[in-house]
């Protein structure tokens, strides 16, 4: 997850992000995850330990219905098919549900690392 990303720099700009928006919306259309009925957030590997904790801190509802489309799309994958129209992961629920998760517990590795290498020096009395 922390791999180099011009994400922050195009959405500090926002003539930048109103012109890349629609070609974000074309590359995830056109990815063809959705059409497995699956998330963005489900394509992310469980090989980092991050990502094992992050999904370990899912709520369980959000947990069941993560594998539930990955079984479903690697059903899919199976039978070389795709899902009906109407099951396809519409643009407004493929939302971020992961990622978050991710990026909190890369803060709190990151924070306690700061705390590990921290030193403490006492202050000399005046005299």
């Amino acid at each position: 997850m922390s791999t180099p990303s011009l994400a922050n720099y195009i959405i500090k700009r926002p003539w930048l992000r109103r012109w890349m928006q629609p070609l974000s919306e074309w590359y995830k259309d056109a990815a063809g995850y959705r059409k497995l009925g699956l998330r963005a957030d489900d394509l992310i590997p469980e090989e980092s330990e991050t990502v094992l904790l992050a999904l370990k801190r899912l709520p369980p509802k959000e947990a069941y219905d993560r594998v539930f489309r990955l079984r479903r799309a690697f059903q899919c994958s199976l039978a070389h098919q795709l899902l009906p129209k109407n099951e396809h992961t519409r643009p407004e629920e493929d939302r971020l549900y992961l990622s978050p998760i991710i990026k909190e517990i890369e803060a709190e590795i990151q924070e306690r690392e700061d705390l590990e290498v921290m030193t403490i020096k006492k202050k000399k009395p005046n005299h």
